[in-house]
């Protein structure tokens, strides 16, 4: 009976979105905080005595989707050690003319060398630029770190790096990415390991784990 007005029923969401107030950012003078788990540039972090946590198995290059990652591993001699590994990335690039920020790669990384920040400021106008280098991925020395190639400072060999990262003691520093416009995406929460032996770490981290293991017998 008023199929005449079916033409004009599909307009009926146009309509009533045209006197809803638009909400529009006011980029880039208005940076808005991203989500905690915003997928932003990759950064490359480091151990707490300084050591690379990448220890060159390209295991990022072969999950990426995009073939944006290429790295090339080198032999890590005793005298010469950049990383806990056999191996340390002595070339790291990431290509964000190809780079789709799935997250793909951190997922493969076995020693949580490479994560991703919340920062999304990447474009450019130079191809060149997109092309980001491991020395632009590779977060800075904080104070009490040692400038790698040096000696391990955190145990014997590197199963004992991994022991540290497994009982969640190895807060690293942030790329200067998360102090950008995407924010800090907040603090880290350490997985904890039942099997990983304390036997390896500083005096200071061993007492303090024992005092924990002491308190909670006292309680029981």
């Amino acid at each position: 009976m008023l199929d005449f007005l079916n033409p004009i029923k599909g307009f009926g969401v146009t309509f009533q979105e045209m006197f809803r107030k638009v909400e529009t950012v006011e980029y880039p003078e208005d940076k808005r905080p991203t989500a905690p788990r915003f997928h932003g540039h990759h950064q490359l972090n480091r151990w707490p005595d300084g050591l690379e946590k990448c220890i060159g198995c390209e295991l990022c290059a072969w999950a990426c989707p995009a073939d944006a990652i290429y790295v090339e591993g080198r032999a890590n001699p005793a005298d010469e050690r950049y990383s806990p590994g056999e191996r340390y990335g002595a070339v790291y690039q990431i290509n964000y003319l190809r780079c789709i920020l799935c997250g793909l790669c951190i997922e493969a990384c076995p020693t949580r060398a490479l994560t991703m920040t919340n920062e999304y400021e990447i474009a450019d106008d130079s191809r060149e630029h997109l092309i980001w280098t491991k020395e632009q991925l590779l977060v800075p020395l904080l104070p009490d770190m040692e400038a790698p190639p040096h000696p391990m400072r955190l145990g014997e060999d590197e199963k004992d790096y991994y022991r540290l990262g497994a009982a969640g003691l190895t807060v690293g520093p942030r790329a200067p990415g998360m102090s950008g416009p995407g924010g800090p995406s907040g603090p880290p929460v350490p997985a904890e390991s039942p099997d990983a032996s304390l036997s390896w770490a500083p005096a200071d981290v061993r007492e303090a784990g024992e005092g924990e293991e002491q308190g909670e017998g006292e309680e029981q």
